[in-house]
Parts: structure tokens; C-alpha cells; sequence
């Protein structure tokens, strides 16, 4: 009775959880929203506007205002701001100290690292990540009528078939748009690369799971196995 019911509350929490998510899968580097639209994501580099001469900040902004006004489609920017997790850095560091032979480069490099714990204890180091989103949102499926999807039914490798021609059709129209924003960055100064599925799949897990993944890290997608 006492699993039956930790079964049913699990179960409660899975369904519960999924309820706020709105991706319905990730794969070939895009990610699929329940709606239907498509999302890919840039990695993107940042300038240190500040230090930069007048001349060249004058020319920044005026590339910026070109870029925004050639965009032909909604795009999202997102920052985030995670204290910087260097315990493998550290890790590295010890192990390097216990290969080492030279007694007096062994104390120099426990000095550093007693250094950096001390730098770490003090003051919480931020890393700011930079990201794009774009999305492309195709035309709705409402012309369809009852017996055309009824009719999807009884063919369902057909209708699988469509899907993927649909997706990877989609998915094209939406590298040519992200083909022109990595363009208007790079007229910036901005280097962008795109956020592989991998990267899709921590960067999600990462922004939902804060406490948890500075754990428990995701192991590579391509080491995973589905038993037949």
C-alpha cells in the first residue's frame, strides 16, 4: 500500500513538473516547443563596450541599430548570471600537485590553489553567458477537418513520414533566418556559434535544475543506450 501510494505521488510530481515545461522534444539541434514552433539557440561573445575609443563606440551602436532594423523576426535575448564553478579547474590543480617532482614548484603550485580557494571564500566570481534564441513559428494546422485527421489514424507511417519532412523543411527556413542574425552580429563584432543538442540539453537542464546540476552532471547523449 506504502508503494502504491509513493508511486501515485511521484506520479503526481512528474505530471506537475512537465506542466510548466513547454518543450516537446530535442533533436538535430532545435528544439520543439508543444506549439509546434522551433527554437534554436546562439552562444553569442560580448564587447567590452567601455574601454572601446568614441570613434569605435559610434561605430558599434550604429551597427547594432542596422542589425535591429534588418531583423524581419522576433528574437530573444537572454543573460545569464551563475557564480563560476572551477572545482574541476581545482581538481586539475591538486592532481598536478601530486604528479609534480620539483619540491619547490609542488609548494608553489599548493599556493595557488590555497590562493584561489581564499579569492573563491571572499568574493563570489560571476560568469555572464550571453545568449540569442531564435524562434520560427510556422503556419497552424487548424485548415485540417475531422475525417483528414481521422484519416491520419489508420496511416501512421505516413503520417510520421510528413512530420519529419515538415520538421526538416521548417527547420531550414529557420537556419536561413539564423544564418542572417550570425551575420548582423559579426557586422558588430559579435562571434556567435550554435548551441548544439547536447548543449540545448544542459543549458535546459542547468536553468531548471540550479542547486542540482552543480551535482549531478549530465553524462554525453551520444554514451546513452535504449534497451530493446
Amino acid at each position: 500500500m506504502a508503494n502504491k501510494k509513493n508511486k501515485l505521488v511521484k506520479n503526481r510530481i512528474n505530471i506537475t513538473t512537465q506542466q510548466y515545461l513547454d518543450i516537446a522534444e530535442i533533436k538535430e539541434d532545435v528544439v520543439i516547443m508543444k506549439d509546434g514552433t522551433l527554437r534554436a539557440i546562439l552562444l553569442v561573445s560580448s564587447i567590452n563596450f567601455a574601454l572601446k575609443s568614441e570613434e569605435e563606440q559610434n561605430a558599434i551602436v550604429s551597427a547594432y541599430v542596422s542589425f535591429l532594423n534588418n531583423i524581419d523576426s522576433p528574437l530573444q535575448i537572454v543573460i545569464q548570471s551563475r557564480e563560476l564553478n572551477i572545482d574541476s579547474y581545482l581538481s586539475n590543480l591538486k592532481e598536478k600537485e601530486k604528479e609534480q617532482t620539483n619540491e619547490l614548484l609542488k609548494m608553489q603550485t599548493g599556493e595557488y590553489i590555497q590562493y584561489i580557494n581564499e579569492l573563491i571564500s571572499m568574493s563570489k566570481i560571476m560568469n555572464k553567458r550571453f545568449y540569442i534564441v531564435v524562434s520560427y513559428n510556422p503556419l497552424s494546422d487548424k485548415q485540417k477537418n475531422f475525417f483528414t485527421r481521422l484519416l491520419d489514424v489508420f496511416k501512421p507511417a505516413i503520417l510520421i513520414k510528413v512530420k519529419e519532412e515538415r520538421f526538416l523543411q521548417r527547420k531550414d527556413r529557420m537556419m536561413h533566418r539564423l544564418d542572417n542574425i550570425v551575420n548582423g552580429l559579426g557586422s558588430i563584432g559579435l562571434n556567435s556559434v550554435m548551441l548544439d543538442t547536447q548543449s540545448l540539453i544542459e543549458l535546459y537542464y542547468n536553468t531548471y535544475n540550479p542547486s542540482t546540476s552543480l551535482r549531478e552532471k549530465l553524462v554525453d547523449i551520444n554514451q546513452l543506450r535504449v534497451d530493446e
